[in-house]
């Protein structure tokens, strides 16, 4: 495990299934994260994208009214690290977006919280 702490960082949750948003908000609380969200549309996620004072975001690909990427691109402009996380399989990204993080479903909160940990390592 890489050793990044956590704590004090804020999260965009864009997840469209309760459960699992409830999930990754209390693993993120348990760790010290301020969730902002969840969100479960990609217009809502996208006003809330072009905000200041996201540190990292958890986008599930697929949303009750669309694709996330949108709400990514944002991020991605704005230099905010992000997670694609989806069911359908890497094969799922579109081309010009396959150098995006991604993680697939099913995961454990562990699994997620090592990866976010990994990525801002690289930063």
């Amino acid at each position: 495990m890489v050793d990044t702490t956590l704590s004090g960082l804020r999260v965009l949750v864009v997840e469209d299934e309760a459960i699992i948003a409830m999930l990754i908000e209390d693993a993120l609380e348990a760790e010290g994260s301020v969730v902002i969200g969840p969100y479960a549309t990609v217009v809502e996620a996208l006003q809330v994208a072009q905000l200041p004072g996201i540190d990292f975001a958890l986008l599930d690909m697929s949303l009750l009214d669309g694709m996330v990427f949108p709400v990514a691109q944002e991020l991605f402009r704005r230099d905010v690290p992000f997670l694609l996380i989806s069911g359908y399989g890497e094969d799922a990204v579109p081309p010009e977006h396959l150098g995006w993080p991604y993680q697939s479903k099913p995961f454990t909160c562990d699994d997620l919280l090592n990866r976010m940990r990994r990525l801002l390592h690289q930063r």
